[in-house]
């Protein structure tokens, strides 16, 4: 397909390099996703797919290269609600008093700001706890969930705002079986909606029939972008793991609010 004609990217990450600390995490990472793409990134543990997707949200700073959202230098960007983020479960906030409804909302505050909710909020709240299935369990503490709902409860934070892109990070990981059909139901569904896609993932699961496109990082650096691995056999992409998620059926403290 000619470039001009191609949808326009959402995320552009070029010649990217991070460290932490005093070690090179990012070695030069490409990162395109275009607009109604669903872009799966790969690798194993330590090859620099969580430092990437944070990178993209400014989490954490670039020592090189550089990233624009919407066609925006990320250092200009500032319409955040056109984002979702879903970070990895964490413990960092474990005791949150706050009930599934009230950390949903705070994912509309990109939106409505300091103003009082109105209409069109409550209803894209409403909206987003009803689609990862939790609308029984709205008035419940956080603390009273399982860590499949807890991530449900993220995923519906990040999609109160109704974002055109929705970048997750292992959000598989740790989760029942249970909650992994919901969430890829959820996700079927905002693809189907037009959504943009980026989702850091350890295997491909049951989100492979929803990916475009697979980007699979080997120490920093881009080893494979194109058809994801199950298409073109594991052995072309040495260095990918497969690491299935535990389960996690009984309830667990997770943060929320990072």
């Amino acid at each position: 397909m000619p470039e001009s004609s191609r949808p326009e990217p959402v995320i552009d990450m070029r010649g990217a390099t991070a460290t932490l600390g005093s070690r090179p995490v990012l070695r030069g990472v490409d990162l395109t996703v275009r607009r109604g793409e669903v872009v799966a990134l790969l690798g194993a543990n330590g090859s620099g797919k969580s430092t990437a997707v944070r990178s993209v949200i400014g989490q954490v700073p670039l020592t090189g290269g550089t990233v624009e959202l919407f066609g925006t230098p990320l250092r200009r960007f500032r319409r955040w609600s056109r984002v979702g983020y879903v970070p990895q479960r964490t413990t960092a906030a474990a005791g949150v008093p706050a009930t599934v409804r009230e950390i949903v909302e705070s994912g509309r505050l990109s939106r409505s700001g300091l103003r009082l909710p109105g209409r069109a909020d409550r209803t894209a709240v409403d909206r987003a706890i009803e689609l990862v299935g939790l609308a029984d369990r709205a008035k419940d503490s956080v603390n009273a969930l399982s860590g499949g709902q807890h991530q449900r409860v993220l995923i519906a934070r990040a999609l109160a705002a109704e974002p055109e892109v929705l970048i997750m990070d292992e959000p598989m990981a740790g989760v029942d079986l249970a909650s992994q059909d919901v969430l890829a139901s959820t996700l079927r569904r905002q693809v189907a909606d037009g959504a943009t896609v980026l989702l850091v993932l350890h295997e491909l699961g049951p989100l492979e029939p929803l990916i475009d496109r697979a980007v699979v990082l080997r120490d920093g650096c881009v080893l494979h972008d194109g058809p994801p691995p199950e298409a073109v056999g594991q052995h072309a992409l040495p260095g990918h793991d497969h690491v299935h998620p535990h389960s996690a059926s009984e309830p667990v403290r997770t943060g929320l609010l990072t």
